[in-house]
């Protein structure tokens, strides 16, 4: 039987569903309080430190997200460590929870096609997490307001924002590789232990492999300069294959306005540069342009695999 209609209605269908689920669920609402007590201790250390060490900076606003106070870690730190763990929460049980709950033949009964009924589900974790994460912010720079006093110029919000969306982006990635295991996998708790091991993997040990494999392929034969820029290059680019890597420089970048290249720099290169000169923002943003744009085609090639597996999968009724 041919079904009429566009499949967009039921991608749109299926994202205020599920997004009505995630935020008034119990899981999002322990990962919220744990987001933002983190958060709140993050900004205190900072504007202590702030307090103290800091006479005059032009990039006051930006040093909320990038300095620390032992033991709390710095802002960007505990976001590393938070967003794909909250993605993953979100993903691990996208697909399979409707197999285990046998719904998934009654939900495709209805006029939903199935990469809309994928893309539903996608959109609706990927804007939960941009609600918590744009909240987070939120706080973030209305405390350090309130306790600095000082209003942010026009290129630091920019900056930012900047950095707000790559944090979106890179979340975007976790929950598509959680949203493929949870299309492998029948198993939720399966799929959330393969995300996390998956992300172990690439937080852990991808850069040693990225070395060890630079090392092996470019071996410095001679000792000559050609040979260790040629390895390093080797090794950076590796190393860029892993979400973790892409989204440190983004951050490095957009929060550090001094940081002037994202690789090995040569003393020529440096002729006449003045050091410790901030970069205009869109310098910074074609420095990490190609992050960005790394990462968004990592979440498009993330969700046509999720895609291709499901559109394989038997929906039993």
């Amino acid at each position: 039987m041919q079904r009429s209609g566009s499949p967009w209605r039921g991608m749109w269908t299926v994202m205020a569903k599920e997004t009505a689920d995630h935020l008034t669920g119990a899981r999002m609402r322990i990962l919220e309080i744990l987001a933002f007590l983190a958060a709140a201790g993050a900004v205190y250390a900072a504007v202590t430190s702030i307090r103290t060490t800091v006479a005059e900076d032009p990039f006051l606003f930006l040093r909320l997200f990038t300095t620390d106070r032992d033991p709390l870690p710095a802002f960007v730190a505990f976001l590393g460590f938070i967003t794909p763990l909250v993605a993953i929460a979100l993903g691990f049980d996208l697909i399979n929870g409707e197999f285990n709950r046998r719904t998934m033949s009654r939900v495709l009964a209805q006029p939903i096609f199935r990469d809309g009924l994928l893309l539903g589900k996608y959109l609706s974790g990927l804007a939960t997490l941009s609600i918590i994460l744009t909240a987070i912010w939120l706080l973030v720079a209305g405390l350090g307001l309130l306790f600095l006093g000082v209003p942010p110029s026009g290129e630091e919000v920019a900056r930012g924002l900047v950095f707000l969306l790559a944090t979106i982006a890179y979340g975007g990635v976790w929950l598509g590789v959680a949203m493929v295991y949870s299309v492998v996998f029948r198993q939720p708790a399966t799929a959330a232990l393969a995300a996390i091991a998956t992300w172990l993997f690439f937080t852990v040990f991808w850069g040693m492999l990225a070395s060890m494999l630079a090392q092996s392929l470019r071996p410095l034969r001679f000792g000559f300069l050609e040979e260790f820029l040629a390895q390093r290059r080797l090794e950076l680019a590796l190393a860029r294959l892993s979400p973790n890597m892409l989204y440190a420089e983004i951050v490095l970048a957009m929060l550090n306005p001094t940081v002037r290249a994202l690789g090995p720099v040569l003393p020529i290169q440096l002729h006449r540069a003045v050091l410790g000169t901030p970069l205009p923002f869109g310098q910074s943003l074609a420095l990490i342009w190609p992050h960005l744009t790394g990462m968004i085609a990592a979440v498009i090639l993330l969700f046509a695999a999720a895609y291709v597996l499901f559109q394989r999968q038997e929906i039993r009724t």
